[in-house]
């Protein structure tokens, strides 16, 4: 029997609680800085909810982040199981979110490449102008 789009429904609930948690300051631990969830991975049997998260900072406050979330995993598998009406209640499991980094880099790649043509056509010009 096909699931059609209930993992993805599923997943955007999850988010959605998750982030409202997280945004009332219901958790109550240090380590877990501003941090954006950025979408929620369910598998096709609802058993398994993969979070993915973005933070600000540098790798340790990452690492910070990533401990924090795994002690926090409990209380949120909680919250969920009493906000949204599932049978079983997922695993939870937090990812850092690369794909933000990456994009970021590819946009920063791509700037350049438009600088550096931008500088290479201005350079022609001059040089087309000090020929005439």
């Amino acid at each position: 029997m096909a699931q059609g789009h209930r993992p993805d429904r599923v997943g955007e609930e999850i988010r959605h609680e998750l982030s409202d948690l997280l945004s009332r300051g219901e958790v109550h631990d240090p380590g877990i800085g501003f941090i954006t969830l950025t979408r929620v991975k369910v598998s096709p049997d609802l058993q398994l909810a993969r979070v993915f998260y973005t933070t600000m900072g540098d790798d340790a406050a990452r690492r910070q982040t990533a401990s924090a979330l795994e002690r926090a995993t409990p209380f949120f598998r909680r919250h969920i199981g009493s906000r949204l009406r599932l049978r079983r209640v997922p695993e939870l499991e937090f990812r850092f979110d690369q794909s933000i980094a990456n994009q970021d880099r590819i946009e920063q790649i791509l700037r350049d490449l438009h600088e550096e043509e931008a500088q290479r056509a201005g350079g022609h010009d001059d040089d087309d102008n000090e020929s005439r």
